[in-house]
């Protein structure tokens, strides 16, 4: 059977077939149901043509439908590949085409934008109810065959914030590698309350935390990354992870965690993004009878380091040490990882593939890094996102960690704007704090005095509402920032 997620899905229902596997408001669905209904989307969409090596694209809101369709690719070897749900029809039909599925399915809340995106690329289309029809006639036997490990389990489209998406191609051990951990804990079927995850179905890092706790055969609850919605989830379920990106974080401690019920809350974990050590210290205060780590991948490497909860005080800004199965190098400066659960490549692209993959196994991830004296691994910006102003390179992580302290300041972005004297202009975008009014330019400057090399000041501040940001991480858009400035002139 091999390292394979559908042979996973099939032993821990036949250990747990009802234990819940997953919730998402009041629907809910157990081992067992997760099983039975993978296998008859597996035998469904073979009676209906579809080959393992098919690539199949799946398109809706977080729903629990998504699940039998993600466990049922798995089993039959097809490749499942998710669509941004917040696409427009205009917006995921070049990415559709990119990929070229065999067949496009849709959730209920994308019905009429399947049937017109199918139409518009000539691509076989099941909405949701006939699908239902479908599977519903099909036999919930185990399939009979299922593929190697080796082969492709899902493609995961990069969510830049300009240009066409890459295809991130990972195995099905890959993605069984990645979640293999969380089966270490000694949480068994219905021992604690699962796990929280605020992370959408059409990114990468919604579908890791649910193998994770599949494996460990705990529940996922997935919930929006709305703050009220998120604590309640976590109460209602007793809930003993729960796993925010450092933005969500800050509005559930504005929210108030203090008027919920988390005491079988064991693991605060975050990541993603960078995490300022202020945030840290205040879900520690928030919730003293937590763990909280600080965890750094991406799509192409999975998990990669990870800074532990005893590591917060005394290395603050750190993402920690490679975590088990991963080697961390730095190489010119970039943070490169190698690991048996890289991802295989990007799709149809190999000239992104080789720029990305070097000859000796190493993942260029594009971040720069440094490592301190006792190994422990910091991002200090992007290879490819650094500000050249007056000759010198400017890392904008660094002057936004020195700019994070400022009182009148609530979230910070630093971006190079083009300018004819100077090349590029270190410009602080600030959401200022409540209440504050907005610090100056010169107020910026001076809080840099002493913490930063001078060329490394703000020389322009712009303030607004919220920095814009990725839908499903979080992560700063720095592009679009830099585009409203010069249109705004």
């Amino acid at each position: 059977m091999g390292l394979t997620v559908g042979s996973m899905l099939e032993r821990v229902a036949r250990v747990a077939p009802d234990a819940i596997a997953a919730t998402l408001g009041g629907a809910a669905l157990t081992f067992g149901e997760l099983d039975s209904a993978s296998n008859r989307v597996a035998n469904a969409l073979r009676g209906r043509g579809v080959l393992p090596g098919d690539r199949v694209a799946w398109w809706g809101d977080t729903a629990l439908e998504a699940l039998p369709v993600f466990g049922g690719l798995a089993k039959l070897g097809a490749v499942f590949m998710p669509l941004n749900a917040r696409l427009s029809v205009p917006e995921a039909a070049p990415v559709l085409e990119y990929a070229s599925p065999r067949l496009l399915l849709t959730g209920a809340s994308h019905r009429d934008d399947g049937h017109a995106l199918g139409a518009k690329l000539s691509v076989d289309h099941l909405d949701a109810p006939a699908r239902d029809a479908l599977v519903g006639a099909a036999s919930a036997a185990q399939p009979a065959d299922g593929p190697d490990e080796r082969d492709t389990h899902v493609i995961f489209f990069t969510s830049g914030s300009t240009g066409l998406p890459k295809g991130v191609v990972l195995s099905h051990r890959a993605s069984w590698l990645r979640s293999f951990p969380g089966a270490t804990t000694e949480a068994g079927p219905g021992t604690d309350g699962g796990v929280v995850c605020m992370f959408p179905l059409f990114h990468m890092a919604g579908f890791s935390i649910a193998l994770g706790a599949w494996q460990a055969r705990r529940a996922v609850h997935f919930a929006p990354a709305d703050p009220g919605v998120l604590l309640d989830t976590a109460a209602r379920h007793r809930a003993g992870r729960m796993y925010c990106i450092p933005a969500v974080w800050a509005r559930l401690l504005d929210h108030g965690v203090d008027r919920f019920d988390l005491s079988a809350l064991v693991e605060a974990d975050t990541g993603t993004s960078a995490t300022p050590p202020e945030l840290l210290t205040a879900i520690k205060a928030a919730l003293p009878h937590t763990v909280t780590r600080v965890f750094y991948g991406s799509t192409e490497a999975g998990p990669a380091a990870q800074l532990a909860d005893r590591d917060l005080a005394r290395k603050p800004g750190s993402v920690g040490v490679a975590q088990p199965g991963c080697e961390v190098t730095l190489r010119a400066g970039e943070i490169c990882v190698r690991s048996d659960f890289l991802f295989d490549g990007y799709f149809a692209n190999p000239e992104a593939t080789r720029e990305a993959l070097t000859a000796d196994g190493w993942y260029r991830t594009g971040d720069l890094g440094a490592f301190d004296d006792e190994g422990y691994l910091s991002v200090v910006g992007r290879a490819r996102d650094v500000i050249r102003s007056g000759g010198e390179t400017i890392a904008p992580v660094e002057v936004e960690a020195a700019l994070a302290g400022h009182p009148g300041i609530r979230e910070v972005a630093v971006v190079g704007v083009p300018d004819a004297q100077w090349g590029e202009i270190v410009t602080a975008v600030i959401v200022a704090a409540a209440g504050s009014p907005a610090p100056t330019l010169e107020d910026l400057r001076s809080h840099c005095a002493g913490r930063l090399a001078s060329y490394k000041h703000p020389r322009r501040v712009v303030t607004v509402d919220a920095l814009p940001r990725t839908a499903a991480t979080g992560q700063i858009q720095r592009t679009l920032i830099v585009e409203r400035i010069a249109t705004a002139g």
